[in-house]
Parts: C-alpha cells; sequence; structure tokens
C-alpha cells in the first residue's frame, strides 16, 4: 500500500526542523532535502561532478565546497539558476528513492522550498510563528545577521501565501504545543504507532 505522503515546509526560522524531529520521535519516516543536499555535495557524492563541471572552484577533495559555491553564487548573476538546474534533479531523484522505499502508511518530506519547487506531495504541512519570533530565532544564530535574513526571506514565499495554500498549519511558537498538534496529525493521518 503506497503511504501518504506529507509535504512540511515553512520560512526559514519557523521550527520546520524541530517539527520533523517529532514526527520522527512517533516513528515516522522522514527525508530532509537539506540532509540530501549534503549527501550529494559530500565526497562521492552525485551533485560533485556536475557542480565541478559549473563552477571548477567550487570543487575541493573530491566534495563541494559550500562557502566557495556561495562565493561564487555572489558573484554571478545567473549561479544560483545553473546551480538549482542541475542539483534539483539529483535532490528529486533521491527523494523519489525515499518515497519507493518506504514503508510505513505516512511518510514526510521535510522541503523548505516545497511550493518552490513543485513537489509532489498528498498534502501539505506549514510550519509558521509569527515575525518577531522566527526573526529572534534566526538572528539568534552564528554568523546570521538582519541583512542576511531579509535577503533570504526575499527569495521565499511569504509564510501568509504558504499557510494559504497549506492542507494543514502548525503554530511552533510553543514547542509543547507543536509537539500535541504533530501528534494529532499523525492520528488523524492513521500512521503506526500514533
Amino acid at each position: 500500500m503506497r503511504p501518504y505522503v506529507l509535504g512540511l515546509t515553512g520560512s526559514i526560522g519557523m521550527g520546520k526542523s524541530t517539527t520533523a524531529g517529532f514526527f520522527r520521535e512517533l516513528g515516522v519516516p522522514v527525508w530532509d532535502a537539506d540532509a540530501a543536499v549534503h549527501r550529494l555535495y559530500a565526497k562521492g557524492g552525485a551533485a560533485v561532478g556536475p557542480v565541478g563541471a559549473l563552477c571548477p572552484d567550487a570543487v575541493r577533495g573530491g566534495a563541494v565546497d559550500r562557502a566557495a559555491l556561495k562565493a561564487w553564487i555572489t558573484r554571478d548573476a545567473s549561479a544560483l539558476e545553473q546551480l538549482e538546474a542541475v542539483v534539483h534533479p539529483l535532490v528529486a531523484a533521491d527523494r523519489a528513492e525515499f518515497v519507493a522505499r518506504a514503508d510505513a502508511p505516512l511518510i514526510v518530506l521535510d522541503i523548505p522550498l516545497l511550493f518552490e519547487t513543485g513537489a509532489q506531495v498528498d498534502g501539505v504541512l506549514v510550519v509558521s510563528a509569527p515575525p518577531e519570533v522566527q526573526r529572534a530565532r534566526v538572528l539568534a544564530r552564528a554568523g546570521m545577521d538582519g541583512a542576511q535574513l531579509d535577503a533570504l526571506l526575499a527569495r521565499q514565499m511569504p509564510d501568509v501565501e504558504k499557510r494559504a495554500r497549506a492542507d494543514f498549519v502548525i503554530e511552533t511558537r510553543d514547542m509543547d504545543s507543536a509537539r500535541a498538534a504533530v501528534q494529532d496529525l499523525v492520528a488523524r493521518l492513521g500512521a503506526k504507532d500514533a
């Protein structure tokens, strides 16, 4: 039987990773897009060759050097589009393999840019928090400042639009209530161990 595929998304600082952890605690298999990219960029990863063909300076020691990649994207306006054209299909293939191997009634796909990339899912869960909570969370991260946050938010679909397009929304201002909301959702979607 095919699992129910729940897409989990939310803007930066909304508590998406923590929420994904709540699903894992309940035994729900979770695929993480960011982790997939890390695997693809690691030594021997499927993205190393194609990224190296685009920007040879971005590959060092057989792996993609994220700092060099970021520098390339900063200096070349077309770099991000070129990179996404190479990496997004590889990420999609990794995701499809995870879904095909899944042996559970419910699986979660943790995809930060779910709406932007058009990933196919059965339902969408958006995690959200008030703007001041989001900003405080992000600015507490090492090396992050207001200008970087504003630039990231400018590239992401606004939270209000994500919420409007979602099948489910969980508020993450308070993590105890967010955990309870995940438990309720898992029970509603009929997962094991709920």
